[in-house]
């Protein structure tokens, strides 16, 4: 579904990416991990057009074939089927729900029956949702908010989604709703790169890993692999599993 790569990034004269491989098949949920700093979120922008590539390749499998979306914009990329969840979720606050919503909706000319199914699709995913509709984006609660952002990506019918620390300030009890959204992404169909800072719990929901480390991917294959290696876990991400 999507293959990145020798890709290589700079800020400035900062080399922040470099050359970073990465490889997601359709419906699969892949976890891309790391410290602070490690090049996470830079990959996603990257991916999406956020932020202009040295060096590289990104492509898309579409059902014309393959995409180089490489120097695409951003809402060509979009369009193709990349949909972007980013950190902090970024919904707009002074919106209701449903015009949330819409700001996908409207993207072309829809039906109103292609609509509908639009909205039953992020309702079935997120139930909370379809009683909040009316209510504006900045009153709802923080996992509320986030199923919003998922749910405002989901109406674009992505092939795949890039999703950035989608449990950040949740609680844990919320956090886990949110993940177990995630594994039905993938079950539905939907691509999934997750960059998560609970990381030993994106590896429990997803299929493969990359753990990345000073701008490079320093290691990946199966996730249940990555969580046995209690070594690599210390090395690259500092973290234990119990």
């Amino acid at each position: 579904m999507l293959r990145v790569t020798d890709l290589h990034v700079f800020y400035g004269k900062s080399h922040v990416l470099r050359g970073v491989n990465v490889e997601v098949a359709a419906g699969a949920v892949v976890a891309l991990l790391g410290r602070n700093g490690a090049g996470k979120s830079t990959t996603l922008k990257a991916i999406i057009g956020l932020v202009p590539v040295h060096q590289g390749r990104i492509e898309l499998e579409t059902p014309a074939g393959w995409l180089d979306v490489t120097r695409l914009p951003s809402y060509q990329r979009a369009a193709a089927g990349i949909g972007y969840v980013p950190e902090e979720r970024r919904i707009f606050p002074y919106l209701t729900v449903r015009e949330n919503l819409r700001v996908g909706l409207d993207r072309r000319p829809l039906s109103a029956v292609e609509r509908q199914r639009a909205l039953e699709r992020a309702f079935a995913l997120f139930p909370a949702l379809a009683d909040q509709l009316d209510r504006p984006g900045r009153v709802l609660s923080g996992g509320q908010q986030q199923m919003l952002a998922i749910a405002r990506v989901l109406v674009l019918e992505p092939r795949i989604i890039l999703l950035d620390e989608p449990s950040q300030g949740l609680s844990p009890l919320i956090a886990d709703s949110v993940m177990e959204a995630v594994t039905r992404l993938g079950r539905e169909g939907i691509a999934v790169l997750l960059v998560e800072q609970n990381a030993l719990g994106a590896l429990e929901v997803s299929e493969r890993g990359y753990l990345m480390d000073k701008g490079t991917v320093a290691h990946g294959g199966a996730a249940a692999a990555l969580l046995a290696d209690q070594t690599v876990l210390e090395r690259t991400l500092g973290v234990r599993r119990a």
